[in-house]
């Protein structure tokens, strides 16, 4: 008997120390999540921004942990949606505000239009001196198919209760009332998106205006006319958030593992968040855009 309690007292501390050798292990990795001490999450904002949900759930993933008060924002991204660069820009601003996280965000090459938009509502920005930024502006496109339909021999009937309900009709022209609607949409997001600059970068409106003409800067050029607070690389930003986190030593950096798709997801799932011209794009509806073309 007392064999047996040997043996298994012997095996429950194996056990023990097996587990605490992976999550030393596992601590040390820059990437997990089972890091102890002084942590930084690492969002990556990547690719065109066609849906915001992704990002927020990264940013929503910590909120209330007090062991990770600091947040990355690692972008790559030209911008996109209107809706969808707000929603993260709305977060990033709720976090810092309402939790009390540093945020910074760092551009690796591109920063442009919606993913600046959003790095606006960060404490700092930096970026690479040959990063590409700014392209402060809204743009809206679609397919006008109309003369094809006239080859065709097709007619597209509509019936509506007011002037502007099929407006942007890829199958006929704009009216002069139509584009004059249009661009007052327009107008009122490119306000909004001058507004949230000047509020991010505490900028004056003018200023702002003289540069949201839908020009791209280098980092460096963006540095100068304040656009960001400082060049670097991803090494730099790191250590700027951990310095305005108030770390002392080297953080570990934590990331949400990336959502892989197999193909028993291609089969048998929906896939339309994995085809860039799915929904909008494939109806030729009206999009509006913060994005850099």
């Amino acid at each position: 008997m007392l064999i047996w309690l040997l043996l298994g007292g012997g095996a429950f501390v194996l056990l023990l120390i097996a587990v605490f050798a992976v999550i030393l292990v596992f601590s040390g990795n820059g990437d997990s999540e089972l890091a102890f001490g002084d942590r930084i999450q690492v969002v990556d904002i990547e690719g065109e921004l066609l849906d915001s949900r992704a990002v927020v759930e990264q940013l929503k993933r910590f909120e209330d942990a007090n062991s990770v008060r600091a947040i990355l924002l690692n972008i790559d991204s030209p911008g996109g949606g209107v809706a969808a660069s707000q929603e993260i820009y709305s977060e990033v601003r709720r976090l810092r505000e309402r939790n009390h996280k540093t945020i910074v965000a760092y551009m690796s090459s591109v920063g442009a239009s919606g993913a600046y938009y959003a790095a606006c509502g960060a404490d700092k920005i930096i970026a690479n001196p040959g990063s590409v930024v700014g392209s402060i502006g809204v743009i809206a496109e679609w397919v006008n198919y109309g003369e094809l339909m006239q080859w065709a021999k097709l007619k597209n009937i509509v019936l509506k209760t007011g002037e502007f309900k099929d407006s942007g009709d890829p199958s006929r022209p704009l009216t002069e009332r139509e584009k004059a609607y249009f661009q007052s949409l327009i107008d009122d997001m490119y306000g909004q998106f001058i507004q949230a600059v000047a509020d991010g970068r505490k900028l004056d409106i003018d200023t702002v205006k003289s540069m949201a003409d839908g020009r791209v800067f280098t980092g460096r050029d963006a540095h100068d006319r304040k656009l960001i607070d400082a060049t670097g690389d991803f090494q730099d930003a790191v250590d700027l958030t951990a310095k305005l986190a108030g770390y002392s030593g080297k953080p570990a950096l934590i990331r949400s593992s990336r959502q892989r798709t197999t193909l028993m997801d291609v089969l048998t799932g929906d896939i339309s968040r994995l085809i860039p011209f799915s929904g909008q794009s494939v109806k030729s509806q009206i999009r509006f855009q913060y994005l850099w073309k």
